[in-house]
């Protein structure tokens, strides 16, 4: 899902004045299955709103005709407040001070009691490129996972340099970012005793509060209040390292499980 927020904001943004700043998204899958990566996608933007401080966008990404996904996005003219209130920031040990996932894997895999189910997932996300650099806060070591509340927290940012540039440039990658391991979250205190099956992201939205970087280091707390009925909700905020809350995020999918079946031979 961040990838096709992300993509399909180019667009979006390109379709506004220079000097609007994105407001909000709300994105959508309307044909879950019917994806294919060998056709190119095309974006259909409307011009849904143009006023003096608003502007709303719509974009349709269309395959063989029909569309597969759509996003919404807001765009609004920077404006002064006197009415300002957010969270407090999690405290947290800063991102110099923790291990990035490639370590923590490397780490996990030379663990001579790891149990023998854990090595192939550890490789095959190991053998991902990502373009962004993960760093968890307080991972847990394997054999405690299974007692997980549905709660999780990153230092994020984007591999290499973007540079100030425009701000909608960065929330495209934010987009992008805010997909990692996000619906991942209703699985934590599950994923030991179930198998995932099927997981998908069904919508996502965001709201952003205020500028940052993304390719600077961002706090990334995710949290998931409700799961059930094969589908799963998650929370996120990303935050700056001054403490400033940049973005607030929402999304619900599809996660449909099978028992995981048990290593021992007892």
């Amino acid at each position: 899902m961040g990838r096709a927020v992300a993509t399909a904001a180019i667009p979006l943004g390109t379709s506004v004045a220079s000097w609007s700043r994105p407001c909000s998204t709300s994105s959508r899958w309307t044909r879950i299955f019917s994806g294919d990566p060998n056709v190119p996608v095309l974006y259909q933007v409307e011009r849904t709103r143009t006023g003096s401080s608003f502007s709303v966008r719509s974009v349709k990404a269309v395959q063989h005709g029909k569309p597969i996904f759509i996003c919404q996005a807001s765009f609004q003219q920077a404006q002064p407040s006197p009415m300002q209130h957010q969270f407090s920031m999690p405290t947290v040990p800063p991102p110099e001070e923790l291990l990035d996932c490639e370590t923590l894997i490397d780490q996990y895999l030379r663990d001579p009691n790891l149990q023998k189910r854990y090595p192939l997932a550890l490789n095959r996300i190991a053998a991902q490129e990502v373009p962004i650099e993960i760093k968890p806060v307080n991972p847990s070591p394997l054999s405690q996972l299974q007692r997980m509340e549905p709660k999780q927290m990153f230092w994020v940012r984007a591999r290499g340099y973007i540079g100030d540039g425009d701000m909608k440039m960065h929330c495209c990658v934010a987009a992008y970012i805010s997909d990692y391991a996000f619906l991942g979250t209703a699985l934590l205190p599950h994923q030991w005793q179930h198998k995932v099956h099927f997981m998908v992201s069904l919508d996502h939205s965001m709201w952003f509060h205020a500028p940052f970087r993304a390719d600077h280091w961002m706090l990334y707390e995710c949290e998931s209040p409700w799961a059930g009925g094969s589908r799963g909700l998650v929370h996120g905020r990303l935050w700056r390292q001054d403490g400033v809350l940049a973005v607030t995020c929402a999304q619900e999918g599809v996660i449909r499980v099978k028992p995981r079946v048990s290593d021992s031979k007892l």
